[in-house]
């Protein structure tokens, strides 16, 4: 990225980028477009790829973000602030998460909601005792209590409807849907190697 203009804007928005997360390992942002289209409130899109990223409390071992064409408002910008949308605009990514990791991070406050859900509507008891990814099933496991072997159930996931559908392999039973945030659209999710790899779409508003 030759142009000094977005030189600037990239290095600005990778502190604040920064800013956002809990912790960064690396970090390559590339804004797509020029210094004229920018002035004129363009950019034709951003590129991000990021690895040992923790966000919100997940651990994210990488991550790909692209954006299409972004409007800007240039009559909002104020002082300390770098760039105002105008319109909404689309995402698409791939994020990468740590089974192990992700494991512990359900298990802390943050999370305790989707970890609560998962245990009720997956397992029928709460709490979650541990999620485990063994080649391409999702295993979870729950302590009924200390007299009696844990409950555990095996799943596959499929991605369908714009969510992760849970779907069990120990009896004929209906795939149960993750709730989502509807600006969220999943499209892909795949397991290997003790990691989940989500693909999804994202809108993302003024």
């Amino acid at each position: 990225m030759s142009d000094p203009l977005l030189r600037l804007i990239s290095s600005g928005l990778r502190l604040w980028i920064a800013s956002c997360c809990d912790q960064v390992g690396e970090m390559d942002l590339t804004l797509r477009g020029s210094s004229l289209s920018l002035l004129q409130g363009r950019l034709e899109g951003v590129d991000l790829k990021a690895r040992q990223v923790r966000f919100d409390g997940l651990p994210l071992q990488f991550a790909e973000i692209s954006s299409g064409p972004i409007q800007l408002d240039l009559a909002l910008l104020k002082p300390g602030r770098m760039l105002a949308l105008r319109d909404p605009f689309q995402v698409n990514g791939t994020v990468t998460l740590p089974g192990s990791e992700l494991n512990a991070s359900l298990s802390s406050e943050r999370w305790r909601d989707l970890a609560d859900w998962m245990a009720e509507q997956l397992l029928g008891v709460t709490p979650l005792g541990a999620l485990r990814i063994d080649n391409t099933v999702l295993e979870l496991r729950a302590q009924v209590s200390a007299q009696m072997d844990p409950i555990h159930r095996r799943f596959r996931l499929q991605a369908d409807a714009g969510t992760v559908q849970f779907c069990p392999l120990d009896d004929d039973a209906l795939s149960t849907p993750l709730p989502m945030d509807p600006s969220i659209r999943i499209t892909d999710v795949s397991l290997a190697a003790g990691q989940i790899t989500l693909t999804g779409v994202a809108d993302v508003r003024p």
